[in-house]
């Protein structure tokens, strides 16, 4: 077998086949029109039926968008159904925030893993859901025809709001789904989604970080990249099999499909395709919108973010406490972090400007050309691009007053979590009728109650110390980068009275106000009083920081009809230059699927990445003195004595990544990889540094998503932890070895 294949490989070499990067994230609805003959061609086994059926079961029922919400909207991240006892596998990345919440210093699952040996073990977190897609329609033609040419603005928003609340209203079935309609093209076209949405998920299992997260911030975005980035859950359901809150008398879901897991592995060129919930993309911006985004919108994120992250690490890497209470919140904010630097430093790199005001000459000559485009079209870069200058000079006091303001402290985002009492004590104060009065003070008790129940969740992941530090340098960044206009009174007095010392500012706020610890909250909402929350320092900045916003806001979302009107036109007409090129869709939050191969790359001159990385780099790179690169005793054991069960390669290899050249984003992460036949061959979990600008300019060459080998996600469920069971549920395929075919010619004796 392996000479047969070395001679296939070297044939295509010969015959000059160009492997290229498969650019687009596509709606499944459209698969047997748009994508199905091209993905035949690489490799796909499966009919379009058994891929995306509403009538029967098919691979899309296999696919789940995880949220934290009972009717989202949009999903963090993806998950896929592998057993048909409802088991769902997704990234440890993705599990993190659920396997934070059921971590203390007793039972540090982050740090140890977490092995559930049996069903009563599996834990319940409260908020998350799975959504199961039943089907998606296209609603354009219940929508455009309905709203008039001259309808802009507000006005349109409202009409389009109207229309698709009576189309999900009646695909709801009296509220059995949760019906989506999201705008494609840019508001040219209107699709529905029908989802099933399962509000008991369980965690399952989860890794230590030592092998999840391994590699940490630094290996982040990075090939080669030795990371088993997975995690377990459940999906139950209703004992009739229907979605229902978590009870114990809930059984694990029978689910429509689910995948079996590949033993196979990947060879170089193997087709390779991904589903999932990709989170959003702008990939037909003008060269303005390009550079507004990495010169204007990320650089003050970039900033804020960098100073909150090295203050949260100064305190977690003191205090083992403190990094379990603020490991979920670091690891999103990194991740966002370095994707915005990477991302600035893949536009600059690839020069997407220039490459964008190419296009738009060829786009302006091609309008130019025709008087009757030239009226329609003429105009539409310089309208988006006019309004694209006017936000420049309004998002950065935007972006400081949201991130360094209201949400550069929790004590200041706490804090402003309780206008909804003041609102209610200000009725109080107010109200002369006696009997009236009694019953808003009864209502305020009550609201009382019921936020002194949600202290121990806030306060359970907060620490004083470090949130007293957050607070000074993100007032210092705020008082620093913003004019002056946007100062809250308080704190201009404040700085006033401390002489600019913005740590003795942080000490005087901490000690005035009751929201820097539970006790004091507590004993605040026991006898709620008006004078009190008036006078708390934070709660004012609270709600002066949410007029800086308001204002901010006011000013960068600025109704501009005219420009929103351009970009459909912009879309319209791209679309109609080039009628035969297949259009994706910008990525929303909605179920896409994404082919090509797998693939090495070559990121720079002189310089070649193979398409796998294996066990021995993660030994290669340990570190014991950075805890972003321990190894845990136990695999180095199993390193050692290369005790890889069936999971190892054929060459005796533990293969732990492996790169593919498919069109991923953000929500993509967890989603499942799957090859020809339709099996899980991997897990996908992140981008490659070269080519970060992929949300707004795909880079054929250098594309890569990073994923985590099934093989891999195997071996450390069975031999690292031992939790079989999990094993045994699974559906397994692997071929089975043929024998090499020699041909014997026997020789015939001469006449």
């Amino acid at each position: 077998m392996k000479r047969f294949t070395y001679l296939i490989v070297a044939l295509l070499l010969v015959s000059g086949i160009k492997v290229k990067a498969d650019e687009g994230m596509w709606l499944p609805m459209f698969i047997d029109r748009l994508n199905y003959v091209d993905m035949q061609k690489k490799g796909l086994q499966l009919t379009p039926e058994e891929i995306y059926s509403v009538n029967h079961s098919s691979l899309k029922d296999a696919i789940v968008g995880l949220s934290n919400s009972p009717a989202p909207n949009g999903y963090f991240c993806t998950g896929e159904i592998v057993s048909s006892q409802g088991l769902l596998f997704t990234n440890h990345h993705c599990g993190f925030d659920a396997i934070q919440k059921h971590s203390t210093v007793e039972h540090d699952y982050l740090a140890d893993g977490f092995w559930a040996m049996s069903f009563e073990e599996e834990l319940p977190n409260e908020g998350l859901t799975a959504s199961f897609l039943i089907r998606m329609d296209d609603v354009t033609d219940s929508i455009i025809p309905m709203i008039s040419d001259t309808l802009e603005g507000s006005a349109r928003t409202a009409a389009i709001r109207e229309i698709t609340g009576r189309l999900k209203n009646n695909a709801s079935e009296d509220g059995k789904y949760n019906v989506v309609v999201k705008s494609f093209f840019n508001g040219n076209e209107y699709y529905l989604f029908v989802y099933e949405v399962y509000r008991d998920v369980r965690l399952v299992g989860a890794p230590p970080s030592s092998i999840g997260k391994y590699g940490g911030d630094t290996d982040n975005w990075m090939w080669p990249r030795h990371t088993g980035d997975f995690s377990i859950f459940r999906v139950y359901t209703a004992p009739d099999g229907s979605p229902a809150e978590y009870s114990e008398d809930n059984v694990p879901m029978v689910p429509k499909h689910h995948l079996p897991v590949s033993l196979d592995g990947v060879e170089k060129g193997d087709f390779a395709m991904i589903w999932g919930y990709p989170g959003s993309t702008d990939r037909y911006l003008t060269a303005k919108g390009v550079e507004f985004t990495t010169e204007y919108y990320f650089p003050p994120l970039i900033e804020a973010f960098g100073k909150k992250l090295e203050v949260w690490k100064k305190h977690m890497n003191a205090d083992q406490e403190v990094r379990i209470k603020y490991a979920s919140q670091y690891a999103g904010v990194a991740n966002s972090w370095k994707y915005f630097i990477g991302q600035r430093r893949g536009v600059k790199n690839l020069d997407v400007v220039g490459d964008k005001e190419k296009y738009q000459q060829e786009f302006m000559d091609w309008v130019n050309a025709d008087q009757a485009r030239k009226e329609k079209y003429g105009t539409v870069i310089s309208d988006i691009d006019n309004k694209i200058v006017e936000q420049e000079q309004t998002i950065k006091p935007l972006i400081y007053a949201s991130v360094c303001g209201i949400g550069g402290s929790g004590i200041v985002s706490y804090a402003q979590q309780f206008s909804g009492l003041e609102g209610k004590m200000e009725k109080i104060k107010e109200e002369k009728d006696k009997k009236k009065r009694a019953k808003q003070e009864e209502k305020l008790s009550e609201m009382a109650t019921g936020m002194i129940e949600g202290i121990p969740e806030h306060f359970k992941d907060y620490d004083m110390a470090t949130d007293k530090e957050a607070f000074a340098e993100m007032t210092k960044m705020y008082y620093e980068r913003l004019s002056s206009d946007m100062y809250p009174e308080l704190l201009v007095d404040l700085h006033k009275k401390f002489k600019g010392d913005f740590y003795a500012i942080a000490d005087y706020v901490f000690e005035k106000s009751v929201f820097g610890s539970a006790q004091k909250t507590e004993e605040f909402l026991k006898d709620p009083k008006y004078k009190t929350l008036e006078k708390d320092p934070a709660f004012i900045l609270s709600k002066q920081y949410m007029a800086g916003i308001m204002k901010a806001s006011q000013s960068y979302r600025k109704e501009n009809p005219k420009a929103d009107k351009a970009e459909r036109l912009y879309m319209e007409a791209m679309r109609e230059m080039q009628p035969d090129r297949y259009f994706y869709p910008n990525a929303n939050s909605t179920l896409r699927f994404t082919y090509g191969q797998v693939l090495p790359y070559n990121p720079a001159d002189a310089v070649e990445y193979d398409y796998v990385t294996h066990l021995s780099g993660v030994m290669a790179k340990e570190d014991p003195t950075n805890n972003e690169f321990i190894v845990a005793p136990k695999l180095k054991e199993l390193y050692e004595t290369k005790d890889y069960g069936p999971y190892a390669n054929e060459e005796g290899r533990m293969v732990v990544c492996f790169l593919t050249n498919n069109d991923i984003t953000g929500g993509n992460s967890g989603s499942p990889v799957i090859n020809g036949k339709g099996e899980l061959i991997g897990l996908a979990f992140d981008g490659n540094w070269e080519a970060m600008s992929s949300d707004i300019a795909f880079a054929p060459k250098l594309q890569r998503t990073i994923v985590a080998d099934a093989r891999y996600v195997l071996f450390i469920i069975d031999k690292f932890a031992g939790c079989t069971r999990l094993i045994d549920e699974l559906t397994i395929h692997k071929k089975m070895p043929q024998p090499e075919r020699v041909e014997v010619i026997e020789e015939v004796p001469a006449e």
